[in-house]
């Protein structure tokens, strides 16, 4: 690569590295109030929090890549046209096809970072993060077995064990369940064990009594039985590992659409195969946003005002992008045919750009046109 080449590509890594820093920190944020005070409140150590935290940047992170890049490009094809330097290298012979190089490189390297994150790091950090969601939500039904306290996992619910024998029995137990005013129960029994099963810890209570009290009808009912199943997880949130979801599933799966991944995910083939395609059109559309925010900034030349109109115009024309793209999801989440629609929205920048090209390589036209026009 030429010097000048060289140069404007470190300029926008750098600035993109800066810009991705910032916007996945804002994100990282916002995420983890929310997740600190779900863990803390459940008696989650920090160490857990960290851990949680890590596994959801992959997914934050293949957000703001895209957002970066166009920033990036924005604020250095900006700098370069406000300190001359554009003008210098254009005054030189470099044409705008010939500047655009270093953006097409530079496009190429972030979408294969976000092909990396789509592809792999992504749906491995979803699987990981569901497993440990489950390994938590159960180690929060073990905070329920402490002797000799009465213990509030939810509203209006009580949980007493007198004893835990060091087989694991539990003796003299007490639940009281008042979620529900009207129909309020207390369950008693004299051993129980808690079992666990794919569909979360059920708690079996041998030798005991039910008593039921109906607000309406001021009675109170009792039942003894033998042994009774209750669902524990009914007290607290249980998350059991079970199916995968359509973001965990391989690309290569998704874009086969096989009949086992939609019965595993009990999605439409249609759905499967353009969230196969969505993760390679990301890609995409990283370069796309590259080329259209530079090629954006060309138009009209150097002007001593700034370049705020074409700033302007690169946003308008990205949202633009977007808003297509997001129409074009609707149609291929329709039907299988019209997957190619995914790509619809990079197919269109990628015609757009070598437009604006063209254009910002004839600074004169629009002042001909206007010295042309009439009056």
């Amino acid at each position: 690569m030429a010097r000048f080449d060289r140069y404007l590509l470190s300029q926008l890594m750098m600035l993109f590295g800066f810009f991705s820093l910032v916007l996945v920190l804002v994100y990282w944020v916002n995420r983890a109030v929310v997740l600190f005070d779900q863990l803390i409140a459940n008696g989650q150590s920090a160490s857990v929090f960290v851990e949680f935290t890590a596994l959801s940047l992959p997914n934050v992170i293949r957000l703001v890549l895209p957002v970066a890049a166009f920033a990036a490009t924005i604020y250095v094809a900006n700098r370069l046209s406000s300190e001359s330097e554009l003008l210098v290298v254009q005054a030189s012979g470099f044409s705008p096809y010939r500047l655009v190089w270093p953006v097409v490189v530079f496009g190429l390297i972030v979408a294969a970072l976000l092909s990396v994150l789509t592809h792999y790091l992504v749906p491995l950090s979803i699987t990981e993060l569901g497993k440990r969601q489950a390994e938590v939500s159960e180690n929060i039904t073990a905070r329920l077995l402490n002797e000799g306290q009465f213990l509030h996992p939810s509203d209006g619910v009580t949980f007493y064990i007198r004893e835990i024998s060091p087989e694991g029995e539990l003796r003299d137990i007490f639940l009281s369940d008042a979620r529900n005013p009207n129909n309020q129960i207390v369950y008693t029994a004299r051993q129980a064990l808690l079992i666990r099963q794919e569909t979360g810890p059920k708690l079996v209570m041998l030798d005991g009594m039910a008593q039921t009290y109906s607000a309406a009808t001021g009675r109170l009912a009792t039942t003894s039985f033998t042994d009774f199943a209750y669902d524990i997880g009914s007290l607290v949130d249980v998350l059991t590992p079970g199916a995968r979801s359509i973001k965990q599933l391989p690309t290569r799966e998704l874009i086969w659409a096989t009949e086992a991944a939609q019965q595993e995910t009990g999605a439409s083939a249609a759905a499967l195969m353009y969230e196969g395609h969505g993760r390679i059109n990301q890609a995409v559309l990283a370069v796309v946003a590259a080329l259209v925010g530079f090629s954006a900034m060309l138009v009209g030349g150097y002007s001593r005002f700034g370049l705020w109109r074409q700033i302007l115009g690169a946003i308008v024309a990205l949202i633009v992008l977007k808003s297509l793209d997001n129409a074009m999801a609707d149609l291929a989440r329709r039907d299988t045919a019209l997957w190619p629609a995914t790509y619809g929205a990079s197919v269109v920048g990628l015609l757009v750009a070598p437009v604006l090209l063209w254009i910002s390589d004839r600074p004169g036209l629009f002042r001909r046109r206007r010295a042309a026009a009439p009056g």
